[in-house]
């Protein structure tokens, strides 16, 4: 981390730059505060300036969940031109420093905002909105709801990424002594307390006053904050305190402040898993008060089997634009997750070869053993599944209803989860889109395979689950993305975080109800039946221990290429574990079944903290 007193600039800066998109407006030809707060229209755009420091959660550069991880692997090297930064890749790499961080959202730069300037323009708000006459108080109270929401969410972000952070609760006045401008971090408990708080104090205590409990205003409010969202993220950030990360973590012990004040409290605390519980609980009401629920496919087009229609409501639960599922759908940076699509897609289409989708946005090989076998539990402690032969050849048959007819790939991708065939493509899989079914085979030569020395998936497989059902490659090479927000929190999400809080909180009944109403969308039957019947350890789930371990796996599927995983193996303290293990690929440069399907070290990666 930088040295803290780099803050001292940021605290004196003046609102800097002009975006152009919904949300990322910063007021223009404003000479004072006092103009930017003269009247409602002025005021409305300074509300969008606070929206405007939203990190950039569609990007993948910009968001370091999706390549600073494990997640997702890319060719090595990029050339110039095909990459707005390369911090990400580098972090994966384990090349993240202390005196020039990459992805530095601490001072800002490139793709990563400056959060403590958006602190501070939160804060300038809050301050000067008095000012504005022409406002009637349910609206102001709104206003104001919202930006002490996005106040605590650029905190809770600072310190997911940081650990412990200054609180800015005020600006510092510009005539501040060097002794005031001297802010120092405090103890984690003390920031989660306060983000806490400060969400609470945003919701409000009616439904009348704080946050509203969902967008009316259709046409131009998408992607505001409402009740729904504030709480989740409360949820997220309770939750997060109470993972061993925060909570009673020992390797911290001697990780003070200047003043000798401990930064992380090293002894366990229970009741942080209640207070996460009680706040899932909470969530979980206001959403269905808002109306969201778990999505499912309810398509109508005739032909679709029961096993695409399943695999629809999974994929289409992230990409159904403004679907029944989604909670906070992030819309800056002007173009939805058309960024996103971009990196996951590749050609689809033998007839077509377009420059305009990339591939990048690679699984390793890790990722495909993740997802569970058909029968709802672990490929190795499935007693009916072949572990041993998983990266045998085998051929395909009508049976295999989710791959190509007469077909090879090994026995990883036979008897697989709804989740693997709705998430994951592959050579000799099938590609469901509103169009057609694509057979896709992406050996070396073959349409969606590696043709140049870019855009191409370098482990062979690819995120299926990211790409809208509704995006056409277009004769000549271009795409027609169907945009959807990218969906920072869903149902689902919320689900399997009150499944864990509850049973580190020691209630199994809750847990395994949330699990596996999660479980059901996806087509599986329920932990109890599937670990019964068919695990090689049937009484898993009756262990706080045991029941653990399914949550997480059970999260790490559900959420897999949201986002999720890098920051849910920071908290649980298996970075050390999962990120020092090797990344794999399948041999892609080969043309025929034997040799592409050999397993190929594509990086020794290393943990570095």
């Amino acid at each position: 981390m930088k040295n803290i007193q780099r803050l001292l600039l940021l605290i004196i800066l003046s609102v800097l730059g002009s975006c152009k998109n919904y949300l990322d407006v910063v007021p223009d030809n404003i000479a004072t505060i006092d103009n930017a707060f003269a009247d409602k229209t002025q005021a409305e755009k300074y509300l969008f300036t606070c929206y405007s420091y939203l990190p950039v959660l569609n990007h993948p550069q910009g968001n370091p969940a999706f390549y600073s991880g494990d997640e997702f692997w890319i060719f090595w090297p990029i050339p110039n031109g095909y990459s707005v930064t390369l911090d990400p890749y580098n972090i994966a790499r384990g090349f993240q420093n202390r005196a020039n961080p990459l992805l530095n959202f601490w001072d800002g730069g490139g793709v990563a905002k400056p959060l403590w300037q958006g602190i501070r323009v939160c804060n300038i708000f809050l301050e000067n909105i008095d000012k504005v006459t022409d406002l009637d108080s349910y609206l102001k109270n709104r206003w104001i709801s919202e930006v002490k929401f996005l106040k605590a969410y650029y905190h809770w972000y600072l310190l997911r990424m940081y650990g412990p952070i200054p609180i800015i609760d005020k600006n510092l006045p510009i005539s501040a002594s060097s002794d005031q401008v001297k802010v120092k971090r405090e103890p984690v408990d003390d920031v989660v307390q306060y983000i806490s708080g400060l969400i609470d104090s945003a919701v409000g205590d009616s439904l009348n006053i704080g946050l509203p409990v969902k967008i009316d205003n259709l046409a131009t409010e998408l992607g505001r904050i409402t009740k729904p969202i504030a709480l989740s993220i409360k949820a997220q950030v309770l939750t997060a305190a109470a993972s061993p990360l925060f909570n009673g973590n020992s390797d911290y012990a001697n990780f003070n402040n200047i003043d000798g004040k401990p930064l992380f409290n090293t002894t366990y605390d229970a009741t942080k898993w209640d207070k996460a519980a009680d706040a899932c609980k909470a969530a979980i009401a206001s959403c269905e008060v808002a109306g969201i629920s778990l999505y499912e496919f309810k398509n109508s087009i005739q032909g679709v089997s029961d096993r695409t229609k399943i695999e629809m409501s999974i994929r289409n639960a992230v990409c159904e634009k403004w679907n029944n599922e989604l909670i906070w759908g992030y819309v800056g940076n002007g173009s939805s997750a058309n960024y996103i699509q971009q990196w996951a897609c590749p050609n689809l289409d033998p007839s077509i070869i377009s420059l305009s989708v990339f591939a990048h946005l690679a699984p390793p090989l890790k990722m495909a053993e993740l997802f569970y076998t058909e029968n709802g539990v672990p490929i190795n402690e499935d007693k009916t599944w072949d572990y041993t032969n998983r990266f045998s050849l085998r051929n395909t048959s009508a049976a295999d209803s989710a791959l190509i007819q007469n077909y090879q790939t090994v026995g990883l991708h036979f008897n697989r989860e709804p989740r693997f065939y709705a998430d994951m493509a592959f050579d000799g899989s099938k590609w469901f889109m509103q169009n057609t079914t694509w057979d896709f085979k992406c050996k070396s030569g073959q349409n969606a395979g590696k043709k140049q020395s870019v855009l191409y998936s370098v482990t062979g497989y690819y995120a299926k689950k990211l790409v809208n059902w509704n995006t056409v490659l277009t004769v000549g090479g271009g795409v027609n993305f169907e945009t959807y927000p990218w969906p920072v929190m869903r149902l689902g999400d919320l689900y399997l975080m009150y499944a864990e809080a509850s049973n580190e909180a020691g209630d199994n009944t809750t847990s395994l109800s949330y699990l596996n109403k999660v479980r059901a969308r996806a087509g599986l039957k329920s932990v109890e039946s599937s670990w019964t019947t068919y695990s090689t350890n049937p009484g898993k789930y009756q262990t706080k221990d045991g029941l653990r371990d399914i949550v997480h796996q059970e999260r790490l599927i559900e959420m897999a290429f949201e986002g999720s995983r890098f920051w849910d193996l920071k908290r649980w303290k298996k970075s050390a574990v999962e990120l020092n293990k090797p990344i794999f690929g399948w041999d892609i440069i080969q043309s025929d079944f034997a040799n592409y399907n050999r397993k190929v070290l594509l990086y020794n990666q290393q943990f570095t903290g």
